[in-house]
């Protein structure tokens, strides 16, 4: 089923995952238009949206770093994704 692109059964779900925290977050901010803007830890001005934004692209980011430091697997690398997630809900 994912062979027309040489996509990996980890590959789709990591696109299904983005996929999903977009359409939760847009649910989500359907419900509650608008949302709280706060300052955080780097004094920006967020939104929910702009935390996705930002926690997606740093969890990008550090496992790829992962893999170009340590190889595979890359558990480490999800770990500290998933750490600098709550980090950037939390703070930022």
């Amino acid at each position: 089923m994912l062979s027309w692109m040489a996509w990996t059964w980890p590959t789709a779900g990591f696109f299904i995952f983005i996929f999903s925290c977009i359409v939760i977050t847009g649910l989500v901010e359907r419900r509650s238009p608008g949302g709280a803007e706060r300052d955080g830890i780097l004094r920006l001005r967020t939104t929910r949206g702009d935390r996705l934004f930002i926690s997606i692209l740093g969890s990008i980011l550090l496992c790829l770093g992962w893999i170009g430091l340590f190889g595979l697997p890359v558990w480490g690398g999800l770990l500290s994704g998933l750490l600098w997630s709550l980090f950037v809900y939390w703070k930022v």
